[in-house]
């Protein structure tokens, strides 16, 4: 058994593409491998800006023989078939085996020697290759056959133990020799095997282990941070794009003119990471420190005071532009920048970012004047809605897109507005993701809310719904983050009311026209569309998709109410585990399927119960009917349950005491009649038609 190593050079490989580049190239080797019936086995896959590295290990030095065998024609097939036969295989027909008048082809494949099969495999893998963004070089780029890689391929070591795999891929032909670093020992090295490969890369100042030079900056910028008294603040999307960018990676600590603090501190950290990929450092107060960490590639004859010079520099630079767009921004007002929003457009077929922000501020401000959001000031949550979107404009969010809404908060604080208005503009893009927090605060909870019900509401109006993994506006994302405001808040939201309130038809009475008939029509696939994303939260918690179904359909008509629906399903899905709802299900089902089968009922209902079992399911009835449609009415679904728990034992024994298609019509009827009435208890609660099992 033998270890191979597989060196590809090339000029910069950018850092965000490093992860996928080793992920490929493990899969096409061990694609390639596959196909000539080796087992890869054990392999390392290491990138740095300048080189991806593979070593498997434990090759055998052979592939298996194989024999493989075909079916042929029958022998008495005209001789058509049997030519065909032949020229499939490359046999003679002296060569096939006749099997009870079949003839069989047998084709003995001798082993291959690995080492030719690398050689093989090489250029398949480096032209296999499935970069997000490649390109031509040189001379032979006139030529569309020539190689596509992400950058210029300079060079390609392939050692099979300590045998070279000759080999060649667009004029570059495998070696023994690769460099070292670019600086610190730009000649070239000469490597015996994959087990001196990268110990000799160390000796020249290059640590091939992304994970190590990981590790290395990782804990080098926390070290530069507490030897000058500070924190650093932990980035671990920066620890691993500055070991892609380097080869020996040196943190040095910085420090930036104080006067730049006045600027907030996201606007430094971001202004810091995105443009110059440098973290940033927290105070002995926990407050953002007038300090920075980069990553040097080399080790400095002066300890990095250089570098730290030039870096400091750069980021002055972009710091300033960062204050001057902070001070520019707020000499004008909140309101003045939202007049802006009128010449960007949404969306074509629902108008202009003005436009969506008039519509969500009458949608705040229903929510919160209807108390739907308790505690709630409409006049806040409507202020708040007018603004949220008016940092869109500004400098700042041009330059850093992804300080929407944050960037308004501070405008609107600097301005002077209340609080809570700053804090809804600030947070009313969330939650964004499923770690993100769910605000809490009425007019924040208001203004979030109806932002992201007007972008279901809109885009379902004009039947652009996701469709299986395409979701191009975001939908499932906006309905996913409005059930956590509903949920974690409690709102007592119905979704068709809220549909209605947007559309203009608050009111019940008055008659709709066609138009805003199929406007409601579109608008009722919206609780359908949330009972889905519910029942895919609520999957984790143990309830099932169908207990959600039941629980959503009560008394004959659709519930909305979506804080309703899963208070109801995670009760039901807890009764259904008891005996009691394991036997009632059990007992539903049957009485469904009797009602069903007897269809409508002929003839008059005797006039007392014929038996005590009767007598005994009827008196349950008259107790838990009462009980359980109080319970629902006041939410008390755990009071409901316990109410169709008590009809458990009178089912039972009716079922078992009585014969429900009784030769007396009169009886018949009676019978049916009793367990329609239990059916329609039950559902009274849930519909557990819908319950499987």
């Amino acid at each position: 058994m033998t270890d191979f190593l597989l060196e590809l050079r090339s000029e910069e490989i950018p850092a965000r593409m490093q992860a996928g580049a080793r992920a490929e190239l493990e899969k096409l080797f061990r694609a390639q491998l596959g196909a000539a019936g080796l087992e890869a086995g054990d392999t390392i896959v290491w990138s740095t800006p300048r080189r991806l590295a593979l070593i498997a290990k434990g090759l055998p030095d052979a592939t298996a023989a194989v024999s493989e065998e075909l079916k042929g024609p029958r022998t008495s097939a005209p001789p058509q078939a049997l030519e065909g036969f032949l020229r499939k295989t490359g046999l003679t027909q002296d060569q096939l085996e006749d099997r009870d008048g079949v003839w069989f082809a047998v084709i003995d494949k001798p082993g291959r020697a690995t080492a030719d099969v690398l050689a093989e495999a090489i250029p398949a893998i480096v032209r296999g290759f499935s970069w997000p963004k490649s390109m031509r070089w040189g001379k032979a780029s006139a030529s569309s056959e020539s190689l596509r890689w992400v950058r210029p391929l300079s060079g390609i070591v392939a050692i099979f133990g300590e045998a070279l795999i000759a080999c060649e891929v667009g004029g570059i032909s495998a070696g023994f020799a690769t460099r070292g670093h670019r600086f610190h020992c730009p000649g070239e090295i000469t490597i015996g095997s994959a087990a001196d490969y990268a110990d000799k890369l160390r000796a020249c100042h290059v640590i091939v282990d992304h994970e190590e030079r990981q590790t290395i900056i990782r804990g080098g910028a926390a070290k530069a941070a507490a030897d000058a008294g500070l924190t650093l603040v932990e980035d671990e999307g920066l620890v691993i794009e500055n070991a892609g960018l380097t080869e020996w990676p040196v943190p040095l600590l910085g420090r930036f003119d104080e006067a730049f603090l006045e600027v907030p501190p996201e606007v430094i950290q971001l202004t810091a990471r995105v443009n110059q990929k440098y973290f940033v450092v927290n105070g002995a107060d926990g407050k953002l420190a007038n300090g920075f960490v980069c990553t040097a590639n080399i080790d400095a004859v002066d300890g990095g005071a250089e570098i730290v010079a030039g870096n400091r520099k750069v980021l002055a630079a972009r710091l300033s532009d960062a204050r001057f767009f902070w001070e520019q921004d707020q000499k004008k007002t909140l309101a003045e920048h939202a007049e802006k929003l009128a010449n960007i457009t949404f969306h074509e077929k629902l108008g202009t970012v003005a436009d969506k922000v008039e519509r969500v501020a009458k949608l705040a401000e229903w929510l919160a004047s209807e108390g739907i959001v308790p505690n709630c000031d409409p006049a806040l949550a409507r202020q708040a809605a007018e603004l949220a979107k008016a940092d869109l404009v500004t400098e700042m969010v041009g330059e850093f897109p992804e300080l929407q809404g944050l960037m308004g908060g501070y405008y609107a604080r600097a301005e002077g507005l209340p609080d809570a208005v700053a804090d809804a503009i600030r947070d009313h893009y969330k939650p964004v993701g499923q770690g993100d927090d769910v605000p809490a605060a009425p007019v924040t909870v208001a203004v979030a809310l109806a932002d992201k019900l007007d972008t279901l509401f809109g885009f379902f109006r004009e039947d652009m719904f996701p469709t299986g993994s395409k979701d191009p506006f975001a939908l499932r994302r906006a309905g996913i983050s409005s059930l956590r405001l509903i949920l974690q808040n409690d709102l007592k939201l119905s979704t068709d009311a809220a549909a209605a309130q947007w559309l203009g038809q608050s009111d019940p009475s008055v008659t709709l026209s066609e138009s805003q008939i199929a406007d409601r029509k579109i608008l009722t696939s919206i609780p359908d569309f949330l009972t889905e994303r519910l029942a895919v939260q609520l999957r984790e918690a143990g309830v099932s998709a169908d207990v959600v179904q039941a629980s959503r359909e009560w008394n004959s008509r659709v519930d909305t109410r979506l804080d309703r629906t899963e208070a109801r399903a995670r009760d039901l899905q807890a009764f259904l585990a008891t005996e009691d709802g394991t036997n009632l299900l059990a007992g539903y089902k049957r009485a469904a399927n009797i009602l069903k089968q007897a269809g409508e009922v002929s003839g008059t209902a005797a006039a007392t119960p014929p038996t005590e079992a009767d007598a005994a399911l009827l008196a349950a009835l008259d107790a838990a009917e009462p009980a359980a449609s109080a319970a629902v009415a006041d939410e008390r679904f755990t009071d409901a349950m316990a109410a169709l728990a008590s009809l458990r034992a009178p089912i039972d024994a009716f079922f078992d005491g009585v014969m429900v298609n009784d030769p007396d019509e009169a009886v018949r009827a009676w019978r049916l009649g009793l367990l329609a009435r239990f059916t329609g208890a039950v559902h009274g609660v849930a519909d557990f038609s819908k319950i499987e099992g």
